[in-house]
């Protein structure tokens, strides 16, 4: 069973390539393309998961989620075509011959994105104090012009935490060694504004950067990016095409795609739990929303809360990128529509607490793949 399965696995990598990007669908064909789409998916969603989440809930969420019309188009060019199906096609529709190619496309999106996007990357690395304190006496230029994914991130905590003004954008608490270094500053330890800390009604707190797309996506094996990463991307380009240029090699390190924010909400946020809704109307204005109960994780701020992000005065340090932060919202949101964030914690859970199972129920063969590519990919960071 498993030699067809890989076989149609390598003709969708083909098929996620595009190395040009073809014409829009004319309106009358995206139409009847859409419909058809729906009506496949309508059949396979039994409203019964298999393996705890909804495959066809995955294909579809991922379809309505795309960002732009081009997207959108882009993802029925490659579903049809994953399922050898003309997209112009006007027969019946078989749906014993489509169902294997249909739950091969979902596996497909599942295994090579959202697994490893939610699964392997849920907090940014942080940068030592040491490398960050010399990273800051030598620093006078872009953090662009580094190599080095430590020093990369250094320089990204510090452009973060000036635009941001040493606050976390969602809970608006500050940096804690930020006051420490300006406690003996005349007049007392005062933030960006000129207000004194001591005055906050909120304590200060350890802030970290915090990726909006995650930092593992570009990670290189041998100086390379491995089939694994370039699928992903390839995915990703299906939300918004193009923006895998956005975050290609140390541009996954610039301000545009990071926060900065507490320990507590880089681990929401980077696990999908916490996600930007823009505001309409509003530049750098978004609505911070999660699918958890807020009494689960949350005491200051309750959520969900709207908030301005801050731009530098004249614009030096780039501000959350608004289409890195829509895609964001987009996983999230199939992430839960689908059960598959669910999934993901319930099979780590099982792991943590009681190891691999005895009767074979441990899906290992997603997870130890999963975990040789980060390893290989973790040497060339």
């Amino acid at each position: 069973m498993a030699a067809p399965l890989h076989r149609h696995q390598s003709s969708l990598e083909v098929i996620l390539n595009f190395s040009s990007r073809p014409p829009p669908l004319a309106t009358e064909l995206r139409g009847h393309a859409s419909r058809r789409f729906y009506e496949i998916c309508q059949h396979f969603d039994t409203g019964v998961p298999v393996d705890n989440y909804s495959r066809p809930r995955l294909v579809r969420c991922t379809y309505e989620y795309s960002l732009s019309q081009e997207s959108k188009d882009h993802f029925l060019r490659v579903f049809f075509q994953a399922i050898d199906l003309r997209i112009d096609g006007n027969k019946p529709i078989s749906f014993e011959n489509v169902r294997s190619k249909f739950f091969q496309f979902g596996d497909h999106l599942f295994d090579n994105f959202f697994l490893p996007v939610k699964a392997s990357t849920k907090k940014t690395p942080q940068p030592s104090p040491a490398l960050h304190s010399a990273v800051q006496e030598a620093q006078g230029h872009s953090g662009q012009q580094y190599v080095g994914t430590g020093p990369r991130l250094s320089v990204l905590r510090r452009d973060c935490l000036i635009r941001d003004r040493h606050r976390c954008v969602i809970s608006r608490r500050f940096d804690v060694t930020e006051a420490l270094k300006r406690r003996h500053a005349p007049g007392g330890s005062r933030d960006d504004e000129g207000n004194l800390i001591a005055d906050d009604p909120l304590e200060p707190a350890q802030l970290e950067v915090a990726h909006i797309l995650p930092h593992s996506l570009t990670k290189m094996n041998q100086g390379e990016l491995d089939a694994s990463k370039q699928s992903a991307l390839a995915i990703l380009d299906m939300f918004d095409v193009g923006v895998a240029e956005l975050i290609q090699g140390p541009k996954i390190d610039w301000p545009r795609n990071a926060l900065t924010l507490t320990h507590d909400f880089h681990q929401y946020f980077g696990d999908f739990q916490v996600y930007f809704e823009p505001v309409p109307n509003r530049d750098h204005t978004y609505t911070i929303r999660t699918h958890v109960s807020e009494d689960y994780f949350f005491r200051r701020p309750a959520l969900p809360v709207t908030r301005e992000l801050y731009l530098t005065p004249e614009r030096t340090i780039e501000p959350p990128s608004r289409r890195l932060l829509a895609i964001h919202c987009a996983i999230a949101r199939i992430l839960h529509l689908s059960g598959a964030g669910e999934y993901i914690d319930k099979i780590y859970c099982d792991m943590e607490d009681h190891g691999v199972r005895a009767d074979g129920s441990t899906p290992l063969g997603r997870f130890v793949s999963l975990a040789i590519s980060e390893q290989s990919s973790s040497v060339c960071t």
